[in-house]
């Protein structure tokens, strides 16, 4: 099969599974990411198009905070990697990418280094988490677990493991700003993404001034 037409099915794959999140990470996010993940790979003309763009797709398919079960998801992936023609090696790679550049990861130190296309599929996905994309998508998530808006009285957390991260009960939707969204722009591996995360920083930042300033009443 060409490149075209593997990378339509893995579309058609990631929607099916994708299409009915309301967490945040539906396909109008793999598509932003996939996307973002294009313009990137401009600048590295030597990193494998099809594997890149794959894991983009998939990146959150076998996530453990959308799926109920990622064994069974993660079997339901190979088994349609090897139906799409890719080898045991590109598998492996794409599956490293997906399980090792979520940002828990970066908590409790068990992240392995990614290949250069891992690391522009994570540049890409972090983007999306920040700046206005990232200010809507924050709320969002936060609405449909129930968090707080906001709690002056609520520190953010500076550091946490894994499972703290994972408690929704001890955060709010702005404190998660301090505790991740606003770290992410100095987490950036390419230069064409830390370019990008720098404009996507200041709209957070103004966003949270602003919104301050009005819970205070002040303006």
């Amino acid at each position: 099969m060409t490149t075209d037409t593997t990378l339509a099915a893995v579309h058609d794959f990631a929607r099916s599974k994708m299409r009915d999140d309301e967490t945040g990470h539906g396909f109008d996010h793999i598509q932003r990411v996939v996307g973002l993940t294009e313009r990137l790979l401009q600048a590295y003309p030597q990193v494998d198009r099809l594997l890149t763009l794959t894991a983009a797709y998939l990146h959150d398919v076998i996530d453990e905070k959308l799926v109920a079960d990622t064994r069974v998801a993660s079997q339901e992936v190979r088994t349609f990697l090897a139906a799409q023609g890719f080898s045991g090696a590109q598998q492996e790679t794409i599956f490293l990418i997906m399980t090792n550049m979520s940002f828990h990861k970066t908590l409790d130190g068990t992240a392995k280094p990614l290949p250069l296309a891992g690391q522009i599929v994570q540049d890409a996905d972090r983007l999306d988490a920040i700046g206005a994309i990232g200010i809507a998508r924050a709320v969002y998530f936060g609405g449909h677990f129930g968090e707080k808006i906001y709690d002056p009285t609520v520190t953010p957390r500076t550091q946490m493991t894994h499972a703290q991260y994972r408690d929704l009960g001890h955060e709010t939707v702005i404190n998660h700003f301090y505790e991740k969204l606003l770290t992410l722009k100095d987490l950036m591996n390419t230069t064409a993404a830390k370019k990008l995360a720098a404009h996507r920083q200041w709209v957070m930042e103004d966003f949270l001034t602003e919104f301050k300033a009005e819970w205070q009443a002040q303006r």
